[in-house]
């Protein structure tokens, strides 16, 4: 390996092969600590360490990165503590999860480092959102994100990297190509050359290094630094390094020619760098004999504290309490000033009054900027509120939600507007696997709102109909709103954006120029987690949202029904005291959505009154829901379909009980 260059000073030279010594001398501790079941699991990444160290100290103290589970040495040259490491691994409470996740699950503002899932691919996408908090704030700084060669094949891998070239995303991707993806080798994985060649089709400035060279890793990396800070856009770097052992230690090397790895073991980043520092005299035996003792010294020192610390205790409230981030409502009463508008026309006005008063607040989605999204939702936002705050988005909505994760974890608020909450699906997984756990993970929130225009009645058929809120309520991290008026719609939307938790805000499209209303000018806000209760009445409790407050209206008032009419407008967090105090009032209780009855929310509720109001019923608990199949778009089938026209008759039914 070629290490000259005239750039780098002996201290720096000393500080890379440092920097590389510490993780492999911790490796090799761990490796002990496994076989004595003192650590439950280990990913290694000997063999890697000079990708982890180089790009590390290439980059600011403050700039963020994105490492994976093989890279050690990015938290270890952030100067972490090691003994917070250490307990981190073993569960404890010094550690950055509380026990709650593993290994390099985690992340940590105060370090700048933002640890990956197991699903690999999300976190290219989050980076994206920190770049782009970047670019924004114009404050010189570059994001840096790290996936393996088996991670280029996911979906988020080609979204993001598209997302960042059109956006000129000031970021370097790492690729770390160790020949396999566990036990896959390459040629399974892609069919080209190089990993490199897949940034130039989506036109980013791509190169292949070598990986086990630490003084070409951190040059080229502070070279194409300067780049970035000169002129913002994206690179991608493929590291050709290898993995000298298993994907992770259960899994062995069996399946490795034994002649590759006896070929990359003479390739060994440190041993190499570490004779080149010696022929050199930068070094001699002494200097590195004394290097190595007091790094072992720091690592014995640190496992005893990890090892006398006690271990985890919670409490289930405690575990409870971590879900959602601490957010103490502040009541913003409503003007006397009010005005009849649409649903949809509330709901535009919400959210430029939170454009208005929340000047980080960033929204995105497909064809919301000069077109005014498919709805019109923010027509005229864009001259409003520039090109930087109002973005239209690429087909991507995996990895424009991760942008927002990105967002938020620079401490940005933003708006994802969703086309039908049906095309949820195709960013299905970081909202379920990263917005919705991260807090409970590491403190880390993810401060969002998903917009989900939804419904059916519209004659759009299976795939712009759903309404899929189900699917989220049975996730804990996330909020769940569904308004059915105007003035609830506003108010709540505000509440959402102001909430640092994540809301998904179902829309019904039927409703956006079917209801009017009279809505308060200016901003104000609606409590979150509150059901309302539209009617009084003692024969039977009514309990639904959405669409479904308007048919139950419809029904009520042609069968002059005296019911309580409870209008849920939160369905997570869900307003359980309101239901169960009506129905112990009422003895009766019908549930109505518009969701699929099987599995839908009104199995929930049902449950709910079933255990708190069991002895104070006077008949069944009745459940009214659309049929289990998707949905028709043709005007007959789709009134077959839905659950309104069946619900008149299971309510007076229930009534005659």
């Amino acid at each position: 390996m070629n290490y000259s260059n005239s750039k780098i000073s002996t201290s720096t030279h000393i500080d890379l092969y440092t920097g590389m010594l510490i993780p492999r001398m911790i490796e090799e501790k761990m490796l002990i600590l496994l076989r004595q079941g003192k650590i439950s699991k280990w990913f290694s990444g000997i063999g890697q360490e000079a990708i982890s160290v180089g790009v590390t100290k290439a980059l600011d103290i403050d700039e963020y990165i994105l490492p994976m589970h093989r890279n050690l040495g990015v938290f270890t040259s952030r100067d972490i503590p090691l003994y917070r490491l250490f307990s981190q691994w073993q569960g404890k409470a010094n550690g950055f999860t509380k026990g709650r996740d593993r290994s390099f699950h985690f992340g940590t503002n105060e370090y700048n480092i933002v640890g990956m899932i197991s699903h690999l691919g999300p976190q290219l996408g989050v980076a994206d959102g920190i770049a782009l908090h970047n670019l924004i704030e114009n404050n010189k700084k570059v994001t840096a994100v790290f996936s393996g060669e088996g991670g280029t094949s996911e979906g988020d891998f080609h979204e993001a990297l598209n997302v960042a070239s059109v956006w000129k995303l000031p970021i370097i991707f790492v690729i770390e190509n160790n020949g396999y993806g566990l036990s896959t080798p390459t040629n399974e994985q892609y069919n080209c050359k190089n990993i490199a060649d897949k940034g130039i089709g989506y036109g980013i400035e791509s190169m292949t290094l070598d990986g086990n060279n630490i003084v070409e890793v951190y040059s080229k990396i502070k070279e194409i630094r300067k780049k970035i800070i000169k002129r913002p856009r994206p690179f991608l770097i493929e590291f050709k390094t290898f993995r000298m052992r298993g994907h992770e230690e259960a899994s062995g090397i069996k399946y490795v020619p034994k002649e590759l790895i006896k070929e990359w073991g003479k390739k060994d980043p440190v041993s190499n760098y570490e004779n080149f520092l010696i022929k050199s005299n930068i070094l001699n035996n002494d200097d590195i004999d004394n290097i190595k003792k007091t790094i072992s010294n720091d690592i014995e020192n640190n496992l005893s504290k990890t090892f006398e610390e006690e271990e985890i205790k919670s409490t289930i409230q405690n575990e409870l309490s971590d879900v959602y981030c601490d957010f103490n409502f502040k009541k913003i009463d409503t003007s006397e000033l009010k005005n009849e508008k649409r649903f949809v026309d509330a709901i535009s006005d919400g959210l430029k009054e939170a454009m208005m008063k929340h000047d980080d607040l960033i929204i995105m989605g497909q064809d919301i900027a000069e077109y005014g999204g498919v709805f019109k939702i923010t027509e005229g936002f864009l001259k409003q509120f520039g090109n930087q705050r109002v973005r239209n988005t690429p087909i991507c909505e995996s990895s424009i939600i991760e942008v927002a994760m990105g967002l938020s974890i620079c401490k940005r608020k933003s708006v994802v507007e969703l086309q039908f909450s049906d095309f949820i699906t195709s960013g299905f997984n970081p909202v379920v696997n990263y917005l919705a756990k991260s807090h409970y993970r590491w403190a880390q929130n993810a401060n969002i709102v998903l917009r989900m225009p939804c419904g059916a009645g519209v004659g759009a058929g299976p795939f712009h109909s759903q309404t899929n809120e189900a699917w989220f309520t049975k996730t804990p991290g996330l909020i769940v709103v569904y308004p059915a008026f105007p003035d609830d719609a506003k108010g709540l939307l505000i509440s959402s954006i102001e909430n640092p938790n994540p809301v998904l805000f179902f829309e019904h499209k039927a409703l956006y120029r079917s209801i009017r209303g009279q809505v308060p000018e200016g901003y104000y806000n609606i409590e979150i987690g509150k059901a309302k209760l539209l009617k009084v009445g003692n024969d039977i409790s009514v309990i639904t949202y959405g669409a479904g407050v308007h048919q139950s209206i419809k029904v009520i008032e042609s069968n002059s029904i005296n019911c309580d009419l409870i209008d849920l407008r939160t369905l997570s967090p869900l307003d359980s005291e309101s239901i169960i105090n009506s129905v112990k009032k009422t003895g009766k209780a019908i549930i109505l959505h518009e969701d699929n009855l099987f599995g839908g929310l009104a199995s929930e509720i049902s449950s709910i009154i079933m255990e708190n109001c069991f002895e104070n019923l006077d008949a069944p608990v009745v459940r009214v829901g659309s049929l289990n199949t998707p949905i028709p778009f043709e005007e007959n089938l789709e009134k077959q379909y839905l659950p309104f026209e069946r619900f008149e008759k299971e309510i007076l039914n229930l009534l005659e009980y």
